[in-house]
C-alpha cells in the first residue's frame, strides 16, 4: 500500500495566515481560519490558533507553522500578525519580536531590515488585500515569539541573521522530507561570501571543517562555506555563481569518497573510504597485510591510524588529495582553481594537493 506523506506550508504562508486573520478580525469578527493565496497559484486554508480584536481598527491574530512531515526547526512555531488600520491604500511590513536582523550583505533583503524575504512579503500583502475594505490599508507587524531560541537550531546566524528566525518559502508549500530544500538552503553562504569580496573560498563538509579552518588556517567565518552531503550540488553553484578558486577542506572519512567519483557523500548514497585509502596506500608501497587491514577499518581515522604504524599517512593522502583534485577540476569543467587539504578529526594535516601544499591558499584570501 502506497504511504503519502503529508505537505507542509512554510513561514511565509503562516505569516500570511496569521495577517490576513489580523484584518478579518479588525474590520469585523475573529476567526478561526482564513484561506489564503499563494505564488503558485493554488489556495489554501489555514487553521487560525486565535484571533481578537485590541481597538477600534486594530487586531492580532496567531497562525501555527506546520511543516508536514519536512525535517524543519520551526516546525509548531507560532507567528503573530498585528495589523492597525489605515486611511489610505497602503501595506507595510514590519518584523518584530523572534525575526532576525539582516547584519551581512548577500541576502535577499538588506543589511539592517527584518528577515522576511521578499515572496513571503508579497504573499503577505496578497492575503491582506483580500480582507480590507475599499480605499483601506494597514501596517502589519510580524513576530515569532520563540524565534530567537529556534534560530539557535539552524544556519541563520552564519548567514548574518541575528537574534531570530527568517519569514521564507517561494511557493507556501514545504515538500515532506525535501532533500532539494536542504541543498537550496546551503546556497546562501555562497551569495554571502561573493558580497563580502570573496572570490577565493573555503568548502567544508560540515561543522568540524568549518571549526579547523577557523581555529588552524585563520580562515574568515564569510569565506566558508559547508556543503553538507551535496559536495557536488555546491559546486555546479559555484561554477553557477562565477566563484574563481576553492579550497576544499576536511575531514577524511568525506573527503576521501571524492576520489571514487562519489559527490554525495551521505553513507546511504555511496561509501568507498576503506576502498580508496586501501588501494592509494598500496600505490605508495604498503604491503599486502597493511591493506588488508585498511579494507577491514571501521573508520577512516582507524585506516589512518593503520597507515601510521607504517609511516605511509603522508604519502597516501597526498596521492587521495591529488585525485581529489583531478575529480572535482573534472565536475567544475576547470572553471575553478582547485585546492584540497585533508584533515584528521583533531586538526592534523593529513595530505595536501600540489596547489595547496605549495600556494597555501588560505592565507590573505580575497
Amino acid at each position: 500500500m502506497a504511504r503519502f506523506l503529508k505537505y507542509g506550508i512554510t513561514t511565509g504562508a503562516t505569516a500570511a495566515a496569521a495577517a490576513k486573520a489580523a484584518t478579518i478580525a479588525a474590520v469585523g469578527e475573529p476567526v478561526d481560519h482564513v484561506v489564503i493565496p499563494t505564488p503558485i497559484g493554488l489556495r489554501f486554508e489555514v487553521p487560525v490558533k486565535s484571533s481578537r480584536k485590541l481597538t477600534a481598527d486594530s487586531a492580532e491574530a496567531v497562525a501555527v507553522k506546520d511543516a508536514g512531515q519536512d525535517i524543519d526547526a520551526t516546525d509548531k512555531m507560532e507567528i503573530t500578525a498585528i495589523v492597525k488600520l489605515t486611511d489610505d491604500d497602503k501595506i507595510t511590513i514590519k518584523s518584530g519580536l523572534g525575526i532576525g536582523t539582516v547584519t551581512k550583505a548577500g541576502l535577499q533583503v538588506p543589511i539592517g531590515e527584518g528577515a522576511i524575504n521578499p515572496v513571503p512579503k508579497a504573499m503577505i500583502t496578497e492575503a491582506v488585500k483580500e480582507a480590507l475594505p475599499p480605499h483601506r490599508g494597514a501596517e502589519i507587524l510580524i513576530s515569532a515569539p520563540e524565534g530567537a531560541n529556534i534560530t539557535k537550531k539552524t544556519t541563520n546566524a552564519k548567514l548574518g541573521i541575528k537574534g531570530g528566525i527568517s519569514i521564507l518559502g517561494t511557493t507556501g508549500i514545504v515538500k515532506p522530507l525535501s532533500l532539494e530544500a536542504c541543498r537550496r538552503s546551503l546556497v546562501p553562504q555562497i551569495d554571502v561570501a561573493l558580497a563580502r569580496g570573496y572570490n577565493r573560498i573555503l568548502y567544508v563538509p560540515g561543522n568540524i571543517g568549518e571549526r579547523i579552518a577557523k581555529e588552524k588556517f585563520k580562515v574568515p567565518e564569510d569565506a566558508i562555506v559547508q556543503t553538507g552531503d551535496f559536495v557536488g550540488y555546491m559546486l555546479d553553484k559555484a561554477v553557477e555563481k562565477g566563484i574563481k578558486e576553492i579550497i576544499l577542506l576536511g575531514h577524511s572519512g568525506k573527503l576521501v569518497k571524492l576520489a571514487a567519483n562519489i559527490f554525495n557523500t551521505h553513507h546511504k548514497v555511496g561509501d568507498a573510504r576503506n576502498e580508496v585509502i586501501a588501494s592509494y596506500a598500496g600505490a605508495v608501497g604498503a604491503d599486502q597485510k597493511t591493506i588488508n587491514e585498511l579494507l577491514e577499518a571501521n573508520t577512516s581515522d582507524e585506516g589512518t591510524e593503520i597507515l601510521q604504524k607504517t609511516n605511509l599517512t603522508e604519502a597516501t593522502y597526498d596521492r587521495i588529495a591529488e585525485r581529489v583534485h583531478q575529480r572535482v577540476s573534472d565536475r567544475v569543467d576547470s572553471k575553478i582553481k582547485i585546492s584540497v587539504v585533508i584533515v584528521a578529526m583533531d586538526g592534523r594535516v593529513l595530505g595536501m594537493d600540489t596547489n595547496a601544499r605549495c600556494n597555501k591558499p588560505w592565507q590573505n584570501l580575497t
